[in-house]
Formats: C-alpha cells, sequence, structure tokens
C-alpha cells in the first residue's frame, strides 16, 4: 500500500501555518501593523515565487486567523506556554522562532476546535523540522502536548 500525498487542503493549511510562523516572526521583529502584515503576505509571499523559492498556496482565510487570532490573545497564549515551560525557563530565553511555532500550536489549540488536536501538534512539528533539528521539535511536541492537555 502506498501512501497517499496530503489532500490539496491540507497542503493549504500547512503552508497557511508556516507563513503565520513567519509573519508572526516578522511582526515581533518589525512591530509590523497587523492589516499590513497581512497585504504583504497576501500580496508578496503566498503562492508567490521569490527568486529561487515557491511558496505553497496557502489557504488565506486559515492563515489571517492564526496571524490575527495569536496577535489579539497573545498575553493569554504566552501565559500558558510559561506555564508548561520547565522551572527556570522562561518565554525570552526561547528562539523567536520557536515562540512564534508554540504561539500559532497554542491559538489553534485555544480557538480552533474544528482541527484535532493531534493534527495540530503533528503540524507544528512539521513546522519546527523546518527551522530546527530534531530535539527542538521534541520541545514543541512536549509543550502543545501540555497545552492541549489544559485547554481541550
Amino acid at each position: 500500500m502506498t501512501a497517499q500525498p496530503p489532500a490539496p487542503k491540507q497542503q493549504a493549511r500547512a503552508a497557511a501555518r508556516l507563513a503565520a510562523v513567519q509573519a508572526l516572526y516578522q511582526h515581533q521583529m518589525e512591530s509590523t501593523p497587523e492589516a499590513r502584515l497581512l497585504d504583504e503576505f497576501h500580496q508578496h509571499r503566498l503562492g508567490a515565487q521569490i527568486d529561487d523559492d515557491v511558496y505553497a498556496q496557502a489557504e488565506t482565510a486559515f492563515f489571517d486567523d492564526v496571524v490575527s487570532g495569536v496577535l489579539a490573545r497573545r498575553d493569554e497564549i504566552d501565559e500558558l506556554i510559561a506555564g508548561k515551560l520547565a522551572e527556570g525557563w522562561t518565554l525570552v530565553r526561547l528562539d523567536k522562532t520557536m515562540m512564534q511555532i508554540l504561539r500559532a500550536g497554542t491559538y489553534e489549540l485555544l480557538a480552533r476546535a474544528d482541527v484535532p488536536t493531534g493534527a495540530v501538534i503533528s503540524e507544528y512539528l512539521d513546522v519546527a523540522h523546518a527551522f530546527f533539528d530534531r530535539r527542538e521539535a521534541k520541545f514543541v511536541n512536549g509543550v502543545l502536548d501540555a497545552v492541549a492537555k489544559v485547554v481541550r
């Protein structure tokens, strides 16, 4: 039996998640206003080709929901994440990209009951693998699993 490729909707959501993490990172680093940030990604990143990189088509509404939701609920999300870190660890010690992965995943666990818990964790593990090695991906798994046990 051969594994089936992901359905187009799954691919579009995976692309939306990766783009959301990138947009949240940009927002943190440059304080780009939300409306401009979303517009920039809509116009120039989602499904675009930049240099030799081709960005996958993303589910735009899902992308917008994750980015806007994280920005609107950041304090609540950060409190949940901070509560799941090992003793002595704080949010400021986390890598900035790692922080955005955890924020986006936590937002989905909080606000997107239409997405199964396992799917959220698995998808953000995939995002983590795009930026980090196996050890950091395990960290994402552990934190998001702990958050899920509280919010779901």
